[in-house]
């Protein structure tokens, strides 16, 4: 396109028009799609419009580039080619997913529309292409609710309700047990709503829907959220947010189906083990956002956890073993410890999302010292692997194994580390009185990127439903906070400010302890002890000593801060002190 600026890039069919280097101008979502594509992994082609787009979208009062309409045309037309499918057809209908990806990470900030281009006409051609009307239906319902939050504004608590109703009547506690008579009567339902709440039917052009949801992703780069974790890591406003629309794949058609998330080393440990977790029937959005409890995804992390449901490496063996072996690639291929989003349509696996992933200090030291030890990255790479101030997670106490244990409730080790504080169930409350200098500990069903300001205000967290990948617990690793996900016997009642657990009742203002490393919550405040700085930290910080060049004193003003500051390597003392 002589003389035109490029706002499209495409990947997939084992090609792509960008890779890794173009995290700033693909995002690291897109940039790492067109990476794999380009490996020849099995990714769902697909196309990434620019960062730059977005700056122009700003730029100009929210209008799009004149001529990018033509590019995703262009791009949407090479998407069909792929898959055989044509967007808007009731015959072969092709759906995409429109998902956010800054250069930098921002998990769950902003927003994400899955299943776009399904009307009712296209619903039912699904339907008939799938040979299943229930997993169709279920599409539907799970497009209506999405787009109808993201794009259209309305609030995704009138759609539970509608579906809760649709249980209670059905006398059923889990989605998978509606049929495909019942998806219909939700559907009709979630569109009666949409309709009474704005006063026009929902959308059924999926051209109008799509430029709707690119929109929607790009205003996203601006919601309160997003600020507010590019404040509080740095982010510059300047570098937007890419939109990255891909064909959909379907970890909803069944039992040989499934979606997942997963770590290729234990992203609370650094421990050298495939950690994660999958749903058997179900999409993405069910794992992260804790709606179903998921299962473990190897067979030693199921007996680990005492869990009865089959893990990935049992139910899907084949699958698993393929899976193993990409993202062992990909670790390797990187450099670094992945973070991975996959989906599996009827037993064929396909990848939707790599990027380095986030980790706890510990993780960090302990995973540089590894890959250095194995080759993978240098010592000097290893210690700039760890950011200096996350250190300061090292330095704060534990639970001292002797203190006795009142457990009230027990779920999931989801972020290492202690926290004492009083109950709270609100996010703008823990902001408020976390920020007058109380230690609280935020107690939700399930945490949300709207609860990020109140997260951040927390001492500790937890959730009475998610697993080890839900938002709570990659946020909260990435803070550096302690976390228990999946806490399954807590019964919150906010409205009275309280929750229940086998026969115990905490009220909000209560003292608790959160103990992130064994998934306990325990009644009162519990006695710390302090960490010792050996192992890996001691390792690295040798490794560092070996190759600095500038010498380190330290100021004390007791013999404590003295001793202190000479175990941690200072090689002189300066007294600080005024009388």
């Amino acid at each position: 396109m002589p003389g035109q600026t490029r706002w499209v890039y495409a990947f997939g069919g084992g090609a792509a028009d960008g890779d890794a280097s173009m995290r700033n101008l693909l995002g690291g979502k897109g940039a790492n799609l067109a990476e794999m594509s380009a490996l020849g992994l099995p990714v769902p082609p697909g196309f990434t419009i620019t960062t730059e787009a977005c700056n122009y979208f700003y730029a100009h009062e929210r209008a799009y580039p004149e001529s990018l309409a033509d590019q995703v045309e262009a791009a949407l037309g090479a998407v069909e080619a792929l898959t055989g499918k044509r967007f808007g057809d009731p015959s072969a209908p092709l759906l995409v997913s429109v998902r956010s990806g800054g250069r930098a990470s921002m998990p769950g900030m902003m927003d994400t529309v899955l299943n776009l281009g399904l009307n009712d006409a296209t619903a039912e051609g699904l339907a008939a292409l799938a040979g299943d009307r229930r997993f169709a239906l279920d599409s539907y319902r799970r497009f209506i609710q999405m787009y109808s939050n993201v794009v259209l504004g309305l609030d995704h608590h009138l759609f539970e309700e509608i579906l809760d109703n649709h249980k209670d009547r059905l006398d059923v506690t889990v989605d998978t047990a509606l049929t495909a008579e019942d998806w219909e009567k939700v559907v009709a339902d979630y569109k009666a709503a949409v309709e009474e709440e704005l006063g026009e039917p929902f959308p059924q052009d999926p051209k109008a829907q799509l430029w709707g949801a690119v929109g929607a992703v790009f205003a996203s780069w601006m919601n309160e959220r997003a600020k507010f974790y590019r404040r509080m890591h740095d982010i510059p406003e300047s570098w937007g947010t890419a939109v990255n629309i891909q064909a959909m794949v379907f970890g909803n058609m069944g039992d040989s189906s499934a979606t997942g998330v997963a770590f290729t080393r234990n992203p609370s440990t650094g421990e050298n083990r495939l950690y994660g977790e999958f749903l058997i029937n179900a999409q993405g959005e069910d794992v992260v956002a804790g709606i179903r409890t998921p299962q473990a995804l190897t067979r030693a992390a199921r007996e680990e956890m005492g869990d009865r449901a089959l893990s990935m490496e049992e139910a899907l063996p084949d699958v698993f073993a393929q899976f193993r072996e990409v993202v062992e690639r990909l670790e390797r291929h990187y450099r670094d410890m992945q973070d991975v989003e996959f989906t599996v349509e009827r037993g064929r696996l396909y990848m939707l999302q790599t990027r380095n992933g986030k980790r706890t200090a510990k993780a960090a030291l302990k995973m540089a010292v590894d890959m250095a030890a194995d080759g993978l990255i240098s010592r000097e790479e290893a210690v700039m692997r760890v950011d200096p101030s996350s250190l300061d997670q090292l330095l704060h106490p534990t639970i001292d194994p002797a203190s006795p244990r009142d457990v009230v409730a027990t779920g999931l080790p989801a972020s290492p580390g202690a926290a004492t504080g009083v109950v709270v169930f609100d996010a703008d409350e823990a902001q408020r009185r976390g920020g007058a200098g109380e230690a609280v500990i935020l107690v939700r069903e399930e945490t949300s990127p709207e609860d990020i300001h109140g997260m951040h205000a927390a001492r500790g967290i937890v959730t009475a439903r998610g697993g080890m990948t839900s938002h709570a617990a990659v946020v909260a690793r990435g803070m550096g906070r302690p976390c228990v996900s999946g806490a399954g016997d807590i019964r919150i009642d906010e409205k009275a400010g309280v929750f229940h657990v086998r026969g115990r009742s905490i009220r909000a203002g209560e003292v608790v302890t959160v103990d992130g490393s064994r998934g306990d919550v325990l009644a009162g405040a519990v006695q710390m002890i302090e960490p010792e700085l050996t192992g890996d930290f001691a390792t690295l910080m040798g490794w560092a000593d070996s190759f600095r060049r500038l010498r380190v004193r330290a100021n004390a003003e007791t013999p404590l801060d003295a001793r202190t500051a000479r175990q941690f390597g200072a090689e002189g003392i300066g007294l600080c002190r005024t009388e």
